[in-house]
């Protein structure tokens, strides 16, 4: 069965997105089609990284995380990424994790859950072009929420139930292109 992890790219105090993550992951669990996992980066504290994990040269201690993190996202057969728009972006986390590593992401799949006052639409955008680069097919299908209506005074997280099924073709089209970029990796 196939690994996909559900990656939280927001590291902020008070953040939207684990509950977001846990979300993704129940409705992931219950359609079944792959073996679903969360990763967080803000469990492994990244340093503000200016090599490649593979050049990484910092305290043991942060080695040991980044390490962690590096096996978790080599075991990965494909991702979700969960991007909430800040100042019109994608968050430094997770701008930071991809610049960290690089073959860990090759020849894999990922789909995108966006959200934002304007749906995350121009972070998943930024994040979409990222991917292009680190050899990543990200499927069509997206989720992106508003922080306006599937947010309950901007902080609690009530989803529209048409995006459970958005979510559904998202994870199928995730699952359809991992299995075909198998052969790749």
């Amino acid at each position: 069965m196939k690994k996909i992890a559900i990656v939280v790219g927001s590291i902020r105090e008070g953040r939207n997105a684990q509950q977001v993550a846990n979300w993704i992951k129940e409705v992931a669990d219950q359609h079944g089609n792959a073996e679903y996992s969360i990763l967080d980066l803000k469990e492994f504290n990244m340093p503000l990284m200016y090599k490649r994990f593979s050049e990484y040269d910092g305290t043991e201690e942060e080695f040991a995380r980044l390490r962690e993190l590096h096996e978790r996202t080599q075991a990965a057969d494909g991702f979700v990424f969960i991007t909430p728009e800040y100042n019109h972006g994608l968050t430094a986390a997770l701008k930071n994790y991809f610049d960290l590593y690089y073959a860990e992401f090759n020849n894999k799949a990922a789909g995108l859950v966006s959200y934002g006052s304007s749906n995350g639409a121009r972070a998943a955008e930024q994040v979409r072009n990222i991917l292009g680069e680190l050899q990543v097919a990200d499927v069509r299908q997206q989720v992106t929420m508003s922080l306006f209506t599937d947010f309950e005074n901007f902080s609690v997280f009530k989803p529209n139930p048409m995006h459970a099924d958005s979510l559904k073709v998202m994870l199928d089209q995730v699952v359809n292109w991992t299995t075909a970029l198998a052969s790749l990796r």
